[in-house]
């Protein structure tokens, strides 16, 4: 009975062992993936990620540069390339020469006989631009008041809102102001020193955050129109990031055509607050594979190859089979590319490009379809994911003006991204429609080749005058 009972005893310490063998087994798979898990989260950058350049740390810019340049032994020289086109400073027409100094020559170099003054009709010509001082125009408006001399009462001159102005800022420098701050996000203290150090005028913080009010206002119609635009374009290019408002998060969405620009701060980036965005669902649009997105057809959207090769360079850079699986689908996305960018040269035209992505299409889905069976973590599922979007990955094939990337959208947002970087976001609604509304306009007027400058005035004097602004496309 002792030995049977020391025997249980022995089994049962055994399997006691054995149980705590088996949980530091499953303890130990589960830290190795965390430690893979957070191994691919420090190799992410801009190469294998949506994390910006500017995050890259400086080895991965260096490893970054080297693969762009031919490789790492190879170092750029400074100043122009090999093969680079130089761009020399074009003369200014002559009809906008402020003035001229010509110069004769007083004796002949054959025989020293002096020479009249005639003009050459092809001089040659050099030219200096300078900046004029800027001295601000101060104009001064008087109410006098008159004495009667009958009964000695004294009458003021009534006040004419229609020909004093209610602003003590011209709309010129209010455009300027509007510029500096939301174009060029500079802050609003740096741009009242500008202006205070350049143009020799003096606006304090309020001032210029209410010349922003003011410019927000005369620019609403412009930016209606740009919305209209947009709503209407056969293609267009969508893509969000965040945006603070006194340190909460908001969602700041850009939608692109070929003529406009348009952005729009939101409360966050759900499907049921940005589809209103985007009114009726028309033409195609390309953008990433946000489940927000999903409001717009398969058919209708284009998805972004450079994500996807992105995703495709963070599987590659596993271990295993999972690699391998990177490194192939890298593989057939680079000959993609190499035809497209082909087709964008010249060298194929659109029958050919359709024909020679047939195959690449059917290998290309093929292995997908296989990774995401493969029950790799993370791979298999974000595999299965592109599957689901397959109707999206070749409309650039066959419709003409779609880009395979979002790198039209991703470039608008861009500017938006080093504001919100430098400045934190805005401190209110009402900074958030100046921020929308300048940019807006800025940025279509560029697509029009318009003087923004002269564009944000025109709409300024409108404004005053009570008049109708001028179009963003006529």
């Amino acid at each position: 009975m002792d030995a049977e009972r020391r025997i249980a005893e022995l089994e049962a310490k055994l399997a006691e062992r054995e149980q705590e063998k088996a949980e530091l087994r499953a303890r130990v798979q589960e830290l190795e993936a965390q430690v893979a898990q957070l191994l691919e989260v420090l190799k992410r950058n801009s190469g294998n990620s949506s994390l910006p350049p500017s995050s890259d740390s400086p080895a991965a810019r260096s490893e970054r540069n080297a693969r762009r340049h031919g490789g790492k032994g190879i170092k750029r020289r400074r100043g122009g390339q090999p093969k680079h086109r130089g761009a020399r400073r074009e003369l200014v027409p002559a009809e906008r020469v402020d003035d001229v100094v010509h110069f004769f020559p007083s004796h002949c170099e054959g025989c020293s006989a002096a020479l009249d003054k005639t003009p050459d009709p092809h001089p040659k010509r050099y030219q200096t631009t300078e900046l004029p001082a800027f001295e601000p125009h101060t104009t001064e408006y008087q109410r006098h008041r008159v004495t009667c001399s009958r009964c000695r009462h004294a009458t003021l001159a009534p006040f004419d809102a229609s020909r004093i102005p209610a602003s003590p800022f011209g709309p010129r420098l209010m455009s300027v102001a509007a510029l500096l701050t939301g174009v060029y996000h500079m802050s609003r203290r740096k741009a009242a020193q500008l202006l205070s150090d350049i143009v020799g005028v003096k606006l304090s913080l309020g001032a210029v955050s209410n010349i922003e009010a003011r410019v927000s206002s005369a620019l609403e119609a412009p930016v209606h129109e740009a919305w209209q635009r947009v709503a209407k374009a056969p293609v267009k290019h969508t893509d969000g990031t965040s945006w603070l408002q006194c340190g909460v998060a908001l969602s700041l969405w850009v939608i692109a055509s070929a003529v406009a620009t348009v952005y729009k701060i939101v409360a966050n980036g759900r499907r049921e607050t940005i589809a209103p965005l985007f009114g009726e669902p028309k033409g195609i649009m390309v953008s990433d594979r946000a489940t927000a997105l999903n409001f717009w057809s398969m058919e209708n959207r284009q998805i972004c190859w450079a994500h996807l090769l992105r995703k495709f360079v963070s599987f590659s850079e596993r271990d295993g089979p999972a690699g391998r699986f990177g490194r192939d689908l890298l593989d057939y996305t680079g000959i993609m590319f190499d035809y497209w960018h082909d087709h964008r040269a010249g060298h194929l035209s659109r029958e050919q490009l359709r024909t020679r992505l047939v195959p690449v299409r059917a290998q290309l889905e093929a292995l997908l379809e296989r990774a995401s069976t493969s029950k790799f973590e993370s791979l298999s599922g974000s595999c299965a994911n592109i599957l689901e979007h397959r109707a999206a990955l070749w409309t650039f094939v066959d419709t003409v003006d779609v880009e395979p990337t979002n790198n039209h959208a991703e470039r608008e947002l861009r500017g938006f991204v080093m504001w919100r970087k430098k400045s934190y976001g805005t401190q209110s609604e009402r900074g958030n429609q100046f921020a929308e509304r300048v940019m807006t306009v800025a940025h279509t007027a560029r697509k029009q080749k318009k003087d923004v400058l002269e564009l944000i005035t025109a709409c300024c004097v409108a404004r005053l005058d009570g008049t109708e602004p001028p179009s963003l496309f006529a």
